[in-house]
Parts: C-alpha cells; sequence; structure tokens
C-alpha cells in the first residue's frame, strides 16, 4: 500500500527534464479561461521555485486525465492541481477539486510513478489556489487510498 510519507520499494528510473503537456499553442486560445488557467499554472511554476521545487512536468498526462504540475524538491514529489478564479462567483479555487478530480490526480500520478519514480521518493498531493491576485498553497491537501 502506498501513501504519503511511504517509500516506493521498486526499481527507479530517471526522470526527464520539464515537459508541457499542451496539446495546441496558446496565441490562439479563444477561451479566456484556459488563458487564465496557462497563467496561473506558470504563476505557480514561479511561486515553487522560490520555494526551492524543481517542477519536472507540467500538464503530464495519463490518456485524457492530466495533473498540472509535478515537483520534487529531494526525495519529496508533489502532484500539484492548480485552480484559478476571477472572483467569487463560482466559489473558492480549493472547491474545485472534487473527488472525481482528486481519483483522476491519483490515476495521473501512479503513471508518473510507473515511468519516472525513483526508489525512496515520498509522495503528496498539493493544490494552489489563485483569486483576486492571490496565491495560496494548500500542502498535502488530501492523502489517497493508494490500491
Amino acid at each position: 500500500m502506498r501513501s504519503f510519507g511511504y517509500h516506493l520499494q521498486r526499481a527507479g528510473r530517471k526522470f526527464a527534464g520539464m515537459r508541457s503537456g499542451l496539446r495546441s499553442d496558446p496565441a490562439t486560445w479563444t477561451d479566456e479561461r484556459h488563458k487564465d488557467g496557462l497563467a496561473g499554472e506558470e504563476q505557480a511554476i514561479a511561486y515553487l521555485k522560490t520555494k526551492g521545487w524543481h517542477v519536472v512536468a507540467h500538464r503530464f498526462r495519463v490518456g485524457r486525465a492530466e495533473i498540472d504540475l509535478v515537483a520534487r524538491r529531494g526525495r519529496l514529489v508533489a502532484f500539484v492541481e492548480v485552480k484559478v478564479r476571477r472572483g467569487e462567483g463560482f466559489g473558492k479555487p480549493f472547491e474545485a477539486v472534487t473527488g472525481q478530480k482528486r481519483r483522476e490526480m491519483v490515476k495521473v500520478a501512479r503513471g508518473w510513478i510507473d515511468r519516472h519514480g525513483q526508489p525512496g521518493d515520498i509522495y503528496r498531493f498539493d493544490c494552489i489556489g489563485l483569486q483576486n491576485n492571490k496565491l495560496e498553497h494548500l500542502e498535502d491537501a488530501f492523502r489517497p487510498g493508494w490500491r
């Protein structure tokens, strides 16, 4: 059983440098929400770097599911969901990380771990919310029941 605080007990592989999972040119996007989301992810990357994290993947995908950021600081790997809200009409950013989204994040995290995980790595799930130009980082936002 794997969860936060447990070390992965298997042969690891080297991980590649950060590669974006963007599938189209953002300059062609017409939906402002997508542009806001990408800008929020870029802000989150800059923030994480100031905190000593190395972002190793941006929009990492397994099938149609994705995780916005995968960041590493030593042996700790954080799978990060970034949520941006322009106002409070649709609630707070963290409220958008539903049970379905958490399950999707776990699925994608398993894919990343299978490809890039290293022996001794410790994993957690974080959320970064941006609202009204304020960034909030919720560390260890949830703990999945690894099966």
